[in-house]
């Protein structure tokens, strides 16, 4: 069976760090901006929330899961980059 791809949760924590940390800071001098940034951030804790439980999920139906770190992807000697 096929491994489950799924991104690494230290992407999801790199996203809301530099949200919580750095764009906040900007964004409290307008309040309409902090509003749609805390809903941002409300809404990644969501999807974290939701990938734990799809990886939980997973491991109940016995399905190996691989972290994926990045689009690129080494396949024998020859890189594969998704470009949008």
């Amino acid at each position: 069976m096929d491994r489950i791809k799924l991104p690494s949760l230290v992407h999801y924590e790199l996203i809301l760090q530099v949200l919580e940390r750095q764009t906040m800071m900007s964004a409290d001098r307008d309040p309409i901006v902090r509003e749609r940034v805390q809903q941002l951030i409300v809404t990644l804790r969501k999807a974290l929330s939701q990938h734990k439980l799809l990886e939980v999920t997973c491991e109940h139906q016995q399905m190996e899961i691989e972290h994926v770190w990045s689009l690129n992807a080494v396949i024998g000697k020859q890189e594969v980059t998704t470009r949008e």
